[in-house]
């Protein structure tokens, strides 16, 4: 069963793959490159990657998924429109979903994914990025709001992978209670809860030097890599250190 306790059948042997999410076609780029078929136009890494291109993650090209005749589809709880996931299921692909909103979960999900949904071994880059996510926090901690929109604004809510990697570097993110997953927040309501730091990623927003800092005069800003902090796949082993660095 997959993360959200779906059967999937996967064949014994599986040769063909078609990713509908960035850091899981990256995960299986490094992995087992050659049964890597199909990833969405959102799938950037590695730079070198070619394979069919499928459209988005929300609006994923079915017909095009189906003629790749992948032995298995892998998508996200999250990332990937519920819609999309049954549709192809109906029409007899094997999708696998993974649900991940901890570093932990990460680590169990992707575990789980190579040996059950890709029937390969498990990744040496797993275990070194577990590793690298051993060394614990330093210092006193600190609180953040982050931003990944503007114009409404939004941060991140509850129950994210995010605010756990968040968490996990000794920032503990003031919208973690917060019953919405990513809530539109006023500026000033942000401004006015005084954060320790502005964590500010460039994705979904691009937020860079000269768009998004200006916001929040007299406040600490940390621009960082969304990568780093949202993917979930080989960027996760050198992610502490980076963005350690980032955020001071």
């Amino acid at each position: 069963m997959d993360d959200t306790g779906v059967p999937v059948k996967i064949p014994d042997t599986v040769r063909r793959i078609v990713s509908l999410v960035p850091s899981l076609t990256e995960s299986v780029a490094a992995t087992v490159p050659e049964a890597l078929v199909g990833a969405t136009d959102w799938c950037s890494h590695p730079a070198d990657l070619d394979v069919a291109r499928v459209r988005g993650t929300k609006n994923p090209d079915l017909d095009a998924i189906r003629r790749l005749r992948p032995d298995v589809v892998l998508a996200n709880a999250e990332e990937n429109r519920a819609a999309d996931i049954q549709a192809l299921r109906e029409s007899g692909v094997a999708v696998w979903v993974t649900r991940i909103e901890t570093l932990q979960e990460a680590f169990d999900s992707l575990d789980r994914m190579f040996g059950q949904a890709c029937r390969t071994g498990r990744p040496a880059w797993l275990d070194a990025a577990e590793e690298a996510w051993r060394v614990p926090a330093e210092g006193p901690r600190r609180t953040a709001v982050v931003p990944i929109w503007r114009r409404p604004w939004m941060v991140v809510g509850r129950d994210t992978f995010t605010g756990d990697v968040l968490r996990h570097l000794g920032v503990d993110n003031l919208y973690a209670g917060h019953e919405e997953r990513y809530p539109r927040i006023p500026l000033p309501e942000l401004v006015g809860r005084r954060p320790d730091l502005v964590v500010l990623p460039d994705e979904p927003y691009a937020f860079s030097e000269t768009d998004g800092p200006e916001c929040f005069p007299g406040l600490t800003c940390a621009l960082v890599s969304g990568r780093l902090l949202t993917w979930y796949g080989p960027s996760l082993v050198g992610a502490p250190e980076a963005l350690r660095r980032a955020l001071g």
